[in-house]
């Protein structure tokens, strides 16, 4: 006699659904016992600080005493981060379920309260893995999103405490890409990187900005019996409206901007609904002149935006160099306009 597949399905889905729950619960655990070592530890530092370098021998005589009976999770370095760990979030009831003990590694590791409480919101919104939020904070995404917002915007958001009005509050400029893999010195043609987009199509959705989700690859519009082909097409709920990616691998020309105007043109014309916002246009490219594109725009233009990408993870020295130009760039625009 043979067991039904289903009934092996079923089964094999609950002994799943448990484990995952059990993990979940012994992590949810482990975090608020890392808590509470870290406020003990804290509190009786306090109590001993006029002692010269009592901090430092507490924590040494807890490890060398813990370890022979709890083993290595109980080490010098572990018992410093459980007292970081209360430090940055002192209030046991602002803990968040989700949030696994490497979650919180993680985000200890942030100095900046707004930076900390921007991946924080983010994380929660997104439903973030611990590797996911690991990766957006190599990524510099805040830093990112500070250059074309203040820290109050990118926060609101965040929290979402306001829906974006202005694409550029979730859309980043420059977009990482190291998850297709393409080396960056290697030559490659526009469809190659379309199709890495393709296939990492969950991962270019997470890096792109909330909200989005796929509709369609080289879209073919016709325009009196003249064919043209959208890189890619998507939906943003938050924004509510289409979004349009042209992929070029080289520097982008005023032509290039011009075509894309275009297509955001004929998408507002014919396939935007009434309920539905302007269509937003994204040129994805690998080097830009920002003069030109503001120069090629309207001065009031929402609609497109041209953001760099890059192949690989910045540096912090990277990220600062973008935003101190972009500030320099925000300066010389202001003073211009005040002459």
């Amino acid at each position: 006699m043979e067991l039904k597949k289903e009934l092996i399905q079923q089964i094999q889905s609950i002994i799943a659904s448990a484990r995952e729950r059990a993990i979940r619960s012994v992590d949810t655990e482990r975090v608020l016992m890392y808590w509470q070592i870290g406020r003990v530890i804290l509190e009786e530092e306090q109590e001993g600080k006029e002692r010269a370098g009592y901090g430092d021998f507490l924590i040494k005589s807890l490890s060398q005493t813990l370890q022979p009976q709890f083993g290595s999770g109980f080490s010098i370095r572990q018992l410093e981060m459980c007292r970081q760990f209360y430090r940055s979030f002192p209030i046991t009831n602002a803990l968040r379920s989700q949030f696994s003990w490497t979650h919180y590694r993680t985000l200890i590791r942030i100095d900046n309260s707004d930076k900390r409480e921007f991946y924080i919101a983010e994380a929660v919104k997104n439903n973030w893995t611990a590797r996911q939020l690991e990766r957006q904070i190599n990524s510099q995404l805040f830093e990112r999103l500070l250059m074309s917002n203040d820290v109050q915007a990118v926060l609101a958001v965040a929290r979402e405490e306001k829906l974006p009005s202005d694409a550029k509050e979730i859309i980043k400029d420059p977009m990482i890409l190291e998850f297709l893999g393409l080396r960056r010195e290697a030559a490659y043609y526009e469809k190659d990187l379309e199709a890495a987009i393709i296939t990492h199509l969950q991962d270019f959705l997470l890096e792109i900005g909330n909200g989005f989700s796929f509709v369609a690859r080289q879209k073919r519009i016709h325009i009196e019996g003249d064919e043209f082909s959208i890189d890619l097409v998507f939906f943003n709920r938050l924004l509510q409206c289409f979004v349009l990616v042209e992929i070029k691998t080289s520097k982008i020309t005023h032509q290039d901007i011009g075509q894309l105007q275009m297509y955001v043109n004929y998408y507002d014309r014919f396939e935007k609904q009434d309920f539905e916002n302007p269509t937003i246009g994204i040129l994805l490219c690998a080097d830009k002149n920002d003069a030109v594109v503001r120069i090629t725009l309207p001065e009031n233009n929402k609609s497109i935006v041209a953001s760099k990408y890059q192949l690989y993870l910045p540096t912090e020295q990277q990220l600062i160099a973008e935003v101190q130009k972009e500030i320099e760039k925000m300066d010389q625009l202001e003073s211009r306009n005040t002459e």
